[in-house]
Protein backbone atom coordinates (compact mmCIF):
# COMPACT_ATOMS: atom_id res chain seq x y z
CA UNK A 1 0.00 0.00 0.00
CA UNK A 2 2.79 2.43 0.96
CA UNK A 3 3.80 2.01 -2.96
CA UNK A 4 0.77 3.50 -4.40
CA UNK A 5 0.53 5.94 -2.16
CA UNK A 6 3.61 7.64 -2.64
CA UNK A 7 2.58 7.23 -6.46
CA UNK A 8 -0.86 9.24 -5.40
CA UNK A 9 0.94 11.71 -3.33
CA UNK A 10 3.40 12.69 -5.84
CA UNK A 11 1.12 13.31 -8.23
CA UNK A 12 -1.82 15.26 -6.38
CA UNK A 13 1.52 17.27 -5.15
CA UNK A 14 1.92 18.35 -8.84
CA UNK A 15 -1.54 19.12 -9.46
CA UNK A 16 -1.85 21.41 -6.19
CA UNK A 17 1.16 22.93 -7.45
CA UNK A 18 -0.44 24.83 -10.22
CA UNK A 19 -4.07 25.73 -8.88
CA UNK A 20 -2.50 29.03 -7.32
CA UNK A 21 -1.20 30.01 -10.37
CA UNK A 22 -3.79 28.77 -13.11
CA UNK A 23 -6.21 31.99 -12.82
CA UNK A 24 -2.74 33.67 -13.54
CA UNK A 25 -1.59 32.33 -16.65
CA UNK A 26 -4.57 32.29 -18.41
CA UNK A 27 -5.09 35.93 -17.74
CA UNK A 28 -1.59 37.00 -18.84
CA UNK A 29 -2.22 35.11 -22.20
CA UNK A 30 -5.40 36.70 -22.61
CA UNK A 31 -5.18 39.70 -21.08
CA UNK A 32 -8.88 39.94 -19.04
CA UNK A 33 -9.63 39.97 -16.08
CA UNK A 34 -10.62 37.28 -13.25
CA UNK A 35 -14.01 36.72 -14.55
CA UNK A 36 -12.71 36.21 -17.77
CA UNK A 37 -10.28 33.73 -16.51
CA UNK A 38 -12.96 31.26 -14.60
CA UNK A 39 -14.86 31.29 -18.39
CA UNK A 40 -11.38 29.99 -20.12
CA UNK A 41 -10.68 28.19 -17.47
CA UNK A 42 -13.78 25.76 -17.28
CA UNK A 43 -12.78 25.43 -21.30
CA UNK A 44 -9.47 23.84 -20.19
CA UNK A 45 -11.23 21.52 -18.09
CA UNK A 46 -13.43 20.89 -20.98
CA UNK A 47 -10.92 19.98 -22.69
CA UNK A 48 -9.00 17.56 -20.85
CA UNK A 49 -12.22 15.76 -19.41
CA UNK A 50 -13.29 14.84 -22.74
CA UNK A 51 -10.20 13.05 -23.94
CA UNK A 52 -9.95 11.47 -20.09
CA UNK A 53 -13.91 10.49 -20.82
CA UNK A 54 -12.99 8.79 -24.09
CA UNK A 55 -9.77 6.97 -22.84
CA UNK A 56 -10.38 6.18 -19.18
CA UNK A 57 -11.89 2.87 -19.80
CA UNK A 58 -9.53 1.98 -22.74
CA UNK A 59 -6.75 2.49 -19.72
CA UNK A 60 -8.60 0.42 -17.37
CA UNK A 61 -9.35 -2.47 -19.62
CA UNK A 62 -5.55 -2.41 -20.67
CA UNK A 63 -4.44 -2.71 -17.14
CA UNK A 64 -6.62 -5.46 -16.81
CA UNK A 65 -4.86 -7.61 -19.97
CA UNK A 66 -1.11 -5.95 -19.36
CA UNK A 67 -1.25 -5.05 -15.41
CA UNK A 68 -1.71 -1.84 -13.41
CA UNK A 69 2.31 -0.69 -13.16
CA UNK A 70 2.88 -0.24 -17.33
CA UNK A 71 -0.32 1.73 -17.59
CA UNK A 72 0.42 4.00 -14.65
CA UNK A 73 3.55 4.64 -16.08
CA UNK A 74 2.44 5.88 -18.82
CA UNK A 75 -0.08 8.18 -17.23
CA UNK A 76 2.41 9.64 -15.67
CA UNK A 77 4.63 10.52 -18.59
CA UNK A 78 1.93 12.34 -20.34
CA UNK A 79 1.01 14.56 -16.93
CA UNK A 80 4.70 15.28 -17.04
CA UNK A 81 4.38 16.40 -20.84
CA UNK A 82 1.59 18.45 -20.18
CA UNK A 83 2.80 20.40 -17.40
CA UNK A 84 5.76 21.53 -19.94
CA UNK A 85 3.40 22.83 -22.23
CA UNK A 86 1.93 24.51 -19.87
CA UNK A 87 4.75 26.04 -18.42
CA UNK A 88 6.60 27.61 -22.25
CA UNK A 89 2.94 27.90 -23.64
CA UNK A 90 2.86 31.73 -25.41
CA UNK A 91 -0.81 31.20 -25.83
CA UNK A 92 -3.73 29.52 -25.07
CA UNK A 93 -3.61 27.01 -28.27
CA UNK A 94 -0.61 25.50 -26.69
CA UNK A 95 -2.47 24.64 -23.49
CA UNK A 96 -5.53 23.20 -24.94
CA UNK A 97 -3.26 20.86 -27.01
CA UNK A 98 -0.56 20.23 -23.19
CA UNK A 99 -4.98 19.25 -22.17
CA UNK A 100 -5.39 16.85 -24.56
CA UNK A 101 -2.53 15.08 -23.92
CA UNK A 102 -2.71 15.11 -20.52
CA UNK A 103 -6.66 13.60 -20.95
CA UNK A 104 -5.40 10.99 -23.52
CA UNK A 105 -3.07 9.58 -20.77
CA UNK A 106 -4.63 10.66 -17.59
CA UNK A 107 -5.18 6.89 -16.44
CA UNK A 108 -3.36 7.55 -13.32
CA UNK A 109 -6.31 7.38 -11.07
CA UNK A 110 -7.93 5.25 -12.43
CA UNK A 111 -5.12 2.86 -12.18
CA UNK A 112 -4.07 3.47 -9.00
CA UNK A 113 -7.38 2.73 -7.54
CA UNK A 114 -7.47 -0.65 -9.67
CA UNK A 115 -4.49 -1.09 -7.84
CA UNK A 116 -5.60 -0.65 -4.51
CA UNK A 117 -8.70 -2.62 -5.30
CA UNK A 118 -6.31 -5.44 -6.13
CA UNK A 119 -4.47 -5.38 -2.83
CA UNK A 120 -7.29 -4.62 -0.28
CA UNK A 121 -9.84 -7.39 1.09
CA UNK A 122 -13.49 -6.65 0.81
CA UNK A 123 -13.10 -5.36 4.56
CA UNK A 124 -10.62 -2.63 4.13
CA UNK A 125 -11.50 -1.38 0.76
CA UNK A 126 -13.17 1.51 2.31
CA UNK A 127 -10.47 2.31 4.57
CA UNK A 128 -7.37 1.81 1.59
CA UNK A 129 -9.59 4.32 -0.17
CA UNK A 130 -9.61 6.61 1.36
CA UNK A 131 -5.72 6.43 1.88
CA UNK A 132 -6.32 8.31 -1.82
CA UNK A 133 -7.94 10.81 -0.44
CA UNK A 134 -5.54 11.26 2.43
CA UNK A 135 -2.52 11.09 -0.65
CA UNK A 136 -5.13 14.19 -1.79
CA UNK A 137 -5.08 15.84 1.37
CA UNK A 138 -1.13 15.45 1.90
CA UNK A 139 -0.56 16.44 -1.39
CA UNK A 140 -2.54 19.75 -1.09
CA UNK A 141 -0.69 20.13 2.27
CA UNK A 142 2.52 20.37 0.04
CA UNK A 143 1.37 21.44 -3.01
CA UNK A 144 -0.15 24.65 -3.38
CA UNK A 145 2.66 25.71 -0.65
CA UNK A 146 5.09 24.99 -2.86
CA UNK A 147 2.82 26.53 -5.96
CA UNK A 148 2.69 29.50 -4.09
CA UNK A 149 6.45 29.74 -2.78
CA UNK A 150 7.76 28.99 -6.42
CA UNK A 151 5.18 31.97 -7.99
CA UNK A 152 6.68 34.43 -4.73
CA UNK A 153 10.62 33.52 -6.05
CA UNK A 154 9.55 33.75 -9.58
CA UNK A 155 8.29 36.95 -9.20
CA UNK A 156 11.89 37.66 -8.07
CA UNK A 157 13.41 36.40 -10.94
CA UNK A 158 11.44 38.70 -12.70
CA UNK A 159 10.93 38.29 -16.75
CA UNK A 160 13.41 36.39 -19.28
CA UNK A 161 12.18 38.34 -22.21
CA UNK A 162 8.48 37.40 -21.84
CA UNK A 163 8.87 34.51 -19.71
CA UNK A 164 7.07 35.77 -16.56
CA UNK A 165 9.02 33.50 -14.12
CA UNK A 166 6.53 34.23 -11.03
CA UNK A 167 3.31 32.24 -13.25
CA UNK A 168 5.54 30.01 -15.16
CA UNK A 169 7.91 28.44 -12.73
CA UNK A 170 5.55 26.29 -10.72
CA UNK A 171 4.36 24.56 -14.07
CA UNK A 172 8.49 23.38 -14.48
CA UNK A 173 8.70 22.05 -10.48
CA UNK A 174 5.55 20.09 -11.17
CA UNK A 175 6.73 19.09 -14.10
CA UNK A 176 9.67 17.49 -12.59
CA UNK A 177 7.52 15.82 -9.74
CA UNK A 178 5.70 13.66 -12.69
CA UNK A 179 9.05 13.13 -13.90
CA UNK A 180 10.07 12.49 -10.70
CA UNK A 181 7.21 10.29 -9.95
CA UNK A 182 7.47 8.13 -12.92
CA UNK A 183 10.93 6.93 -12.18
CA UNK A 184 9.97 6.53 -8.63
CA UNK A 185 7.23 4.14 -10.12
CA UNK A 186 9.97 2.31 -12.79
CA UNK A 187 12.47 1.57 -10.24
CA UNK A 188 9.93 0.78 -7.20
CA UNK A 189 6.08 0.24 -7.80
CA UNK A 190 5.37 -3.40 -8.01
CA UNK A 191 2.59 -4.94 -10.00
CA UNK A 192 -0.63 -5.66 -8.20
CA UNK A 193 -2.21 -7.77 -10.91
CA UNK A 194 -1.64 -11.25 -10.95
CA UNK A 195 -1.20 -12.99 -14.44
CA UNK A 196 -3.74 -15.33 -13.43
CA UNK A 197 -6.53 -12.56 -12.93
CA UNK A 198 -5.98 -10.50 -16.13
CA UNK A 199 -8.34 -10.87 -18.97
CA UNK A 200 -7.70 -10.10 -22.96
CA UNK A 201 -9.47 -6.42 -23.92
CA UNK A 202 -13.09 -6.68 -24.56
CA UNK A 203 -12.92 -3.84 -27.51
CA UNK A 204 -16.72 -3.39 -27.41
CA UNK A 205 -16.60 -2.63 -23.22
CA UNK A 206 -13.35 -0.45 -23.45
CA UNK A 207 -15.48 2.64 -24.26
CA UNK A 208 -17.52 4.81 -22.03
CA UNK A 209 -20.90 3.44 -23.29
CA UNK A 210 -19.75 -0.04 -23.55
CA UNK A 211 -17.97 -0.10 -20.01
CA UNK A 212 -21.20 2.13 -18.21
CA UNK A 213 -23.52 -0.21 -19.68
CA UNK A 214 -21.68 -3.15 -18.44
CA UNK A 215 -22.55 -2.07 -14.72
CA UNK A 216 -26.21 -2.44 -15.19
CA UNK A 217 -25.60 -6.09 -14.62
CA UNK A 218 -24.86 -5.33 -10.98
CA UNK A 219 -28.15 -4.13 -9.47
CA UNK A 220 -26.67 -2.51 -6.54
CA UNK A 221 -23.49 -0.30 -9.28
CA UNK A 222 -26.06 0.59 -11.20
CA UNK A 223 -28.16 2.71 -9.04
CA UNK A 224 -25.42 3.94 -6.82
CA UNK A 225 -23.12 5.35 -9.72
CA UNK A 226 -26.11 8.27 -9.99
CA UNK A 227 -25.02 9.19 -6.93
CA UNK A 228 -21.60 9.17 -7.69
CA UNK A 229 -21.68 11.32 -10.66
CA UNK A 230 -24.14 13.95 -8.60
CA UNK A 231 -21.29 14.17 -6.00
CA UNK A 232 -18.76 14.68 -8.10
CA UNK A 233 -20.63 16.96 -10.56
CA UNK A 234 -21.28 19.05 -7.08
CA UNK A 235 -17.59 19.08 -6.06
CA UNK A 236 -17.02 21.36 -8.54
CA UNK A 237 -18.90 24.24 -6.83
CA UNK A 238 -15.36 23.96 -4.75
CA UNK A 239 -12.66 22.28 -7.35
CA UNK A 240 -13.43 24.59 -9.83
CA UNK A 241 -14.38 27.97 -8.18
CA UNK A 242 -12.23 28.10 -5.18
CA UNK A 243 -9.87 30.14 -6.49
CA UNK A 244 -12.01 32.35 -8.52
CA UNK A 245 -14.01 33.07 -5.57
CA UNK A 246 -12.02 34.00 -3.23
CA UNK A 247 -9.87 36.22 -5.52
CA UNK A 248 -12.97 38.24 -6.22
CA UNK A 249 -15.11 38.21 -2.82
CA UNK A 250 -12.06 38.36 -0.54
CA UNK A 251 -8.85 39.51 -2.66
CA UNK A 252 -6.94 36.62 -1.79
CA UNK A 253 -3.42 36.48 -3.29
CA UNK A 254 -1.67 33.49 -4.64
CA UNK A 255 0.09 32.58 -1.43
CA UNK A 256 -3.24 32.75 0.55
CA UNK A 257 -5.20 30.51 -1.96
CA UNK A 258 -2.16 28.66 -1.11
CA UNK A 259 -2.32 28.20 2.31
CA UNK A 260 -6.42 27.66 2.63
CA UNK A 261 -5.65 24.74 0.19
CA UNK A 262 -3.28 23.70 2.58
CA UNK A 263 -5.70 23.76 5.21
CA UNK A 264 -7.75 21.75 2.91
CA UNK A 265 -5.66 18.79 2.51
CA UNK A 266 -4.38 18.95 6.34
CA UNK A 267 -8.04 17.86 7.37
CA UNK A 268 -8.93 15.63 4.09
CA UNK A 269 -5.56 13.64 5.21
CA UNK A 270 -6.77 13.66 8.77
CA UNK A 271 -10.73 12.37 7.99
CA UNK A 272 -10.01 9.99 5.18
CA UNK A 273 -6.30 8.64 6.19
CA UNK A 274 -7.13 8.19 9.76
CA UNK A 275 -10.78 9.43 11.06
CA UNK A 276 -12.37 6.60 8.44
CA UNK A 277 -10.66 4.09 10.22
CA UNK A 278 -12.75 4.87 13.31
CA UNK A 279 -16.10 5.62 11.92
CA UNK A 280 -17.05 3.16 8.82
CA UNK A 281 -16.33 0.38 11.32
CA UNK A 282 -19.03 2.32 13.89
CA UNK A 283 -21.40 3.82 11.53
CA UNK A 284 -21.01 1.02 8.32
CA UNK A 285 -20.82 1.94 5.27
CA UNK A 286 -24.11 3.13 4.28
CA UNK A 287 -24.84 5.83 7.19
CA UNK A 288 -21.38 6.80 6.37
CA UNK A 289 -22.63 7.53 2.40
CA UNK A 290 -25.61 9.26 4.26
CA UNK A 291 -23.70 11.35 6.68
CA UNK A 292 -20.34 12.54 4.30
CA UNK A 293 -23.07 13.74 1.74
CA UNK A 294 -25.33 15.80 4.29
CA UNK A 295 -21.79 17.03 5.46
CA UNK A 296 -21.00 18.30 2.10
CA UNK A 297 -24.04 19.96 1.47
CA UNK A 298 -24.20 21.97 4.83
CA UNK A 299 -20.46 22.88 4.33
CA UNK A 300 -21.53 24.55 0.83
CA UNK A 301 -24.52 26.11 1.83
CA UNK A 302 -21.91 28.01 4.44
CA UNK A 303 -19.45 28.48 1.91
CA UNK A 304 -22.15 30.51 -0.38
CA UNK A 305 -23.42 32.72 2.62
CA UNK A 306 -19.93 33.58 4.11
CA UNK A 307 -19.18 37.39 4.37
CA UNK A 308 -15.42 37.04 5.80
CA UNK A 309 -12.43 35.42 4.92
CA UNK A 310 -11.57 33.61 8.17
CA UNK A 311 -15.13 32.01 7.39
CA UNK A 312 -13.87 29.90 4.69
CA UNK A 313 -11.23 28.23 6.97
CA UNK A 314 -13.89 27.09 9.60
CA UNK A 315 -16.79 26.00 7.07
CA UNK A 316 -14.08 23.66 6.05
CA UNK A 317 -14.39 21.61 8.90
CA UNK A 318 -17.82 19.70 8.40
CA UNK A 319 -17.56 20.07 4.95
CA UNK A 320 -14.08 18.15 4.81
CA UNK A 321 -16.08 15.86 7.30
CA UNK A 322 -18.01 15.07 4.54
CA UNK A 323 -15.23 13.56 2.87
CA UNK A 324 -15.99 10.16 5.16
CA UNK A 325 -18.85 9.78 2.20
CA UNK A 326 -16.67 9.06 -0.88
CA UNK A 327 -14.53 6.24 0.05
CA UNK A 328 -17.83 4.66 1.26
CA UNK A 329 -19.79 4.71 -1.30
CA UNK A 330 -16.41 3.53 -3.96
CA UNK A 331 -16.07 0.71 -1.62
CA UNK A 332 -19.66 -0.79 -1.68
CA UNK A 333 -19.36 -0.59 -5.83
CA UNK A 334 -16.13 -1.90 -5.92
CA UNK A 335 -17.10 -4.90 -3.37
CA UNK A 336 -19.74 -5.64 -6.38
CA UNK A 337 -17.39 -6.47 -9.21
CA UNK A 338 -14.96 -9.48 -9.68
CA UNK A 339 -11.14 -8.81 -9.37
CA UNK A 340 -10.75 -9.08 -13.25
CA UNK A 341 -13.04 -6.54 -13.99
CA UNK A 342 -11.58 -4.02 -11.51
CA UNK A 343 -9.64 -2.03 -14.22
CA UNK A 344 -12.58 -1.74 -16.36
CA UNK A 345 -14.94 -0.51 -13.42
CA UNK A 346 -12.37 2.19 -12.62
CA UNK A 347 -12.40 3.49 -15.94
CA UNK A 348 -15.97 3.77 -15.65
CA UNK A 349 -16.05 5.79 -12.70
CA UNK A 350 -13.04 7.52 -14.12
CA UNK A 351 -15.47 8.33 -17.12
CA UNK A 352 -18.14 9.30 -15.10
CA UNK A 353 -15.65 11.94 -13.11
CA UNK A 354 -14.34 13.16 -16.34
CA UNK A 355 -18.60 13.63 -17.82
CA UNK A 356 -18.66 16.17 -14.27
CA UNK A 357 -15.01 17.40 -14.95
CA UNK A 358 -16.51 19.20 -18.67
CA UNK A 359 -19.81 19.63 -17.29
CA UNK A 360 -18.97 21.20 -13.93
CA UNK A 361 -16.12 23.77 -14.59
CA UNK A 362 -18.58 25.12 -17.36
CA UNK A 363 -21.94 25.12 -15.69
CA UNK A 364 -20.04 26.37 -12.13
CA UNK A 365 -17.61 28.55 -13.50
CA UNK A 366 -19.76 29.94 -15.99
CA UNK A 367 -22.09 30.26 -13.05
CA UNK A 368 -20.14 32.31 -10.79
CA UNK A 369 -18.85 34.51 -13.82
CA UNK A 370 -22.90 35.34 -14.65
CA UNK A 371 -23.70 36.30 -11.21
CA UNK A 372 -20.47 38.74 -10.50
CA UNK A 373 -21.18 40.05 -14.39
CA UNK A 374 -22.73 43.21 -15.09
CA UNK A 375 -25.95 41.14 -16.22
CA UNK A 376 -26.63 39.34 -13.60
CA UNK A 377 -30.25 40.16 -11.73
CA UNK A 378 -28.31 40.61 -8.49
CA UNK A 379 -24.75 40.16 -7.66
CA UNK A 380 -23.98 36.79 -5.50
CA UNK A 381 -20.99 34.74 -6.15
CA UNK A 382 -21.60 31.99 -3.83
CA UNK A 383 -24.93 30.55 -6.39
CA UNK A 384 -22.34 27.53 -7.54
CA UNK A 385 -22.64 26.33 -4.12
CA UNK A 386 -26.02 26.58 -3.37
CA UNK A 387 -26.53 24.60 -6.92
CA UNK A 388 -23.74 21.73 -5.55
CA UNK A 389 -25.99 21.54 -2.29
CA UNK A 390 -28.50 20.94 -4.29
CA UNK A 391 -27.25 18.42 -6.40
CA UNK A 392 -25.30 16.44 -3.21
CA UNK A 393 -29.01 16.05 -2.11
CA UNK A 394 -30.59 14.58 -5.15
CA UNK A 395 -27.76 12.15 -4.59
CA UNK A 396 -28.80 11.02 -1.48
CA UNK A 397 -31.90 10.75 -2.50
CA UNK A 398 -30.94 8.30 -5.65
CA UNK A 399 -28.56 6.48 -3.45
CA UNK A 400 -31.48 5.51 -0.74
CA UNK A 401 -33.13 2.46 -2.75
CA UNK A 402 -29.24 1.13 -3.95
CA UNK A 403 -28.20 1.46 -0.35
CA UNK A 404 -31.30 -0.90 1.18
CA UNK A 405 -30.44 -3.20 -1.44
CA UNK A 406 -26.89 -3.41 -0.01
CA UNK A 407 -27.98 -3.32 3.63
CA UNK A 408 -30.89 -6.41 2.98
CA UNK A 409 -27.63 -8.40 0.64
CA UNK A 410 -25.16 -8.50 3.59
CA UNK A 411 -28.48 -9.76 6.14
Amino acid sequence: MKFIFITILIDVIGLGIIIPVLPKLITELTGGTITDAASYGSWLLFAYAVMQFLFSPVMGALSDQYGRRPVLLFALLGLGIDYIFQAFSPTLTLLFIGRIIAGVTGASFTTATAYIADISTPEKRAQNFGMVGAAFGIGFIIGPSIGGLCSYLGSHMGYTGSFNWSVRLPFLVAAAFSILNMTYGYFVLPESLPKENRRAVDWKRANPIGSLMNLRKYPIVSGLVVSFFLLYLASHAVQSNWAYYTIYKFNWDTLMIGLSLSVVGLLVGLVQGVLIRFTIPVLGEKNSVYLGFLLYAIGMVLFAFANQGWMMFAILVPYCLGGIGGPSIQSIISNQVPDNEQGELQGALTSLMSITSFIGPLVMNNLFSYFTGKSAPFLFPGMPFILGAVLILLAIVFAVPSLKHYHNSKK
